[in-house]
């Protein structure tokens, strides 16, 4: 049964895009809060963010996977810009998870998820610049009957909102090497954990960030115009979890953000204005179900 949920938790939420993120996680349950401090460029960032995701099994060893995250950043401005920030203060996110799990072979699973996106500030009524589309399709291997259990992702990831006409590659390798350590490998996440009892310590180094549609363009100087923004942010940082039940834990995140790189874009995303490029103290909190 375990195995099972595991393949159905990989297909539900592993790799949904953002522009300039690609978040991995094995969660059916999440909510979750950001904060951001305010840093020298006078900018406070926090974020809400809800994950629901329901498997349903349409044959042997076959799923398909209903789900919806959600999230909501609040964005605070104490400097002054040449122009209104009013627009720029509620974010939204909402995307329509529909994936696909099926038997590849013995060893393989093959994992196929559509992302349609709604990324707006919503100033107005929903506006077609408002929907975006990714889709991902990856082959997961898992060996978990060993003293050393591993598992391997490798795939391909397309996102509308990156600009490129091409899908990008993805790989994740995690490995168990010892009864208390394990450590992952990835295009989006990388990690060394330490394991006792009922908790967990990692170290770990993350995407995060976000890209949505300005639905009232932003007039700059010199002609230029604002209609997208994005934040690009790697981020070092410690994470405790505590698990409740075996599914069910409670998890801390603090950390820096190492890069980071707030933009006003154009309608061919190039960039127009730079809002922040100074790095932040970054804390994270919730509570999820996951299978690990």
């Amino acid at each position: 049964m375990k195995s099972k949920l595991f393949i159905i938790l990989w297909c539900c939420t592993t790799f949904l895009l953002t522009a300039t993120c690609i978040a991995q996680s094995s969660d059916l349950f999440r909510v979750e809060g950001l904060n951001i401090p305010k840093n020298d460029a006078g900018i406070t960032t926090t974020r809400f963010k809800g994950v629901l995701n329901i498997p349903f099994e349409v044959s042997k060893e076959t799923y398909l996977i209903i789900g919806s995250e959600y999230n909501f950043f609040n964005i605070k401005y104490d400097k002054q810009f040449p122009f209104d920030t009013a627009d720029l203060e509620r974010l939204h996110i909402l995307d329509l998870n529909i994936g696909y799990v099926t038997k590849w072979n013995e060893n393989w699973r093959l994992i196929a998820i559509l992302t349609p996106r709604l990324a707006s500030n919503f100033s107005g009524s929903t506006l077609s610049d408002d929907f975006f589309f990714n889709a991902t399709a990856t082959l997961l291997k898992s060996v978990n009957n060993t003293d050393k259990p591993f598992r391997i992702i490798a795939g391909l990831s397309f996102n509308s909102t990156t600009g490129l006409p091409f899908p990008l590659p993805i790989i994740s390798y995690y490995k168990k090497f010892h009864p208390n350590w394990s450590y992952t490998m990835g295009t989006t996440r990388s990690n060394l954990k330490y394991h006792w009892k009922k908790q967990s310590l990692q170290l770990a180094l993350l995407l995060d960030g976000y890209f949505i549609n300005v639905q009232n363009n932003i007039e700059l100087p010199e002609g230029r115009v604002g209609s997208k923004l994005s934040l690009s942010a790697v981020v070092s940082g410690l994470e405790y979890q505590y698990r409740i039940t075996d599914e069910f834990s409670f998890f801390a995140v603090a950390g820096q953000t190492l890069y980071q790189s707030a933009i006003l874009r154009g309608d061919n995303q190039q960039r127009v204005f730079t809002l922040n490029e100074e790095s932040n103290l970054y804390f994270r909190t919730g509570f999820k179900l996951s299978i690990f």
